[in-house]
């Protein structure tokens, strides 16, 4: 069983990380962390594990580097982002392995993270050796990482469906918009108002405008797919869900689509090339362009479901894709990187 360690479990991605891990088969959690909650059992604080032994007996202690990487192989990192590098640095060079979900370390340059984040990088010499935890591209590089960032939410439900088109020359790195639908635990277990249930119920409201923070890494991987500088349009937006993300995207094909039979020679080139890129993932599952995806169908699940249509009217192609915000927006993504840091199946506790 590998050792690993859970700082920030108290938070909805901790929680989730709980979840799977106490599940996993070769996993074995032996610290939790919690300022809020030091002293507390896992299952004091989450009385829906109680069933589990370990649950019973792991008590929540306060975040400690020294004390996290005694006990510990991995450590899951699920704090706000500039608190997980302060653990992060002394538990990388105590030589334990990192799974970051905040972030910290997804951007190349410390420059946008301050332009982003509005805070000076803690640890800038420690974002040339982070790998960014997308499985599906960087499977090879995660399997030897001492340092995962983690994909974030929104990225994630952008990233999969794209980066394909533009490393295919499929679609114009230009003029690429994506409008997200998020349920209200992307905002993290905090108390505030604009996230109680009076506030989120009945509505429905876009924020982070015009410069959300995951624009950064969006942009960044999306560049580095299209081999120049991509710069797109995001709008995310706040709904009465507990959790997924539904996200659709607008962009422009490689060639014109001038009528419905171009359209679909088109709709069957990009079939075609997402056949040859996912079709053996276990964790995309793609619609075509018949249907398109529904939260319900996602839910609790590892999976990124897209699907598309060609429309020969405006001679643009519509991507819809969507995920769980908690899964493989956060924890679940977590774990698969996990897996193949470790060395264990990629579905290894997921399915």
């Amino acid at each position: 069983m590998t050792k690993v360690a859970i700082a920030g479990a108290s938070g909805y991605s901790g929680e989730e990380l709980v979840r799977l891990l106490l599940r996993h088969p070769e996993a074995e959690i032996v610290a939790v962390t919690s300022r809020q909650y030091a002293g507390k059992t896992l299952a004091e604080v989450f009385p829906k594990f109680a069933h589990y032994r370990a649950a019973q007996t792991i008590p929540f202690i306060l975040p400690d580097a020294a004390e996290l990487a005694r006990l510990a192989e991995y450590v899951f990192l699920a704090l706000p982002h500039g608190v997980a590098a302060e653990l992060a640095v002394p538990l990388l060079k105590a030589g334990r392995r990192v799974l970051d979900l905040s972030a910290d370390f997804r951007l190349r340059s410390a420059a946008v993270y301050e332009e982003f984040y509005g805070k000076t990088h803690p640890a800038p010499e420690l974002l040339a050796q982070a790998v960014y935890g997308q499985p599906e591209t960087y499977r090879e590089r995660l399997k030897g990482a001492g340092l995962v960032a983690c994909a974030g939410c929104y990225p994630t439900s952008i990233l999969v469906p794209t980066l394909p088109l533009l490393r295919a020359g499929l679609i114009r790195p230009e003029g690429i918009i994506a409008d997200s639908l998020s349920g209200v635990t992307g905002a993290g277990r905090k108390a505030d108002l604009g996230y109680i249930y009076c506030e989120c119920n009945e509505s429905a409201r876009p924020y982070g405008l015009p410069k959300h923070r995951h624009l950064s890494e969006i942009e960044q991987e999306l560049s580095i797919a299209a081999g120049t500088q991509v710069t797109m349009q995001f709008t995310p937006h706040l709904i009465p869900l507990n959790r997924g993300i539904l996200t659709t995207l607008y962009l422009t094909p490689s060639e014109e689509i001038r009528d419905a039979e171009s359209a679909e020679r088109f709709s069957r080139k990009l079939a075609d090339m997402y056949q040859k890129v996912y079709g053996q993932e276990v964790f995309v599952r793609i619609d075509g362009d018949k249907i398109l995806p529904d939260i319900k169908n996602i839910v609790m699940s590892n999976v990124v479901e897209f699907g598309w249509k060609v429309d020969c009217r405006t001679g643009r192609l519509i991507v819809v894709s969507a995920i769980d915000n908690l899964m493989r927006g956060a924890s679940g993504q977590a774990i698969q990187c996990f897996n193949l840091m470790a060395g264990y199946p990629e579905t290894t506790g997921l399915l």
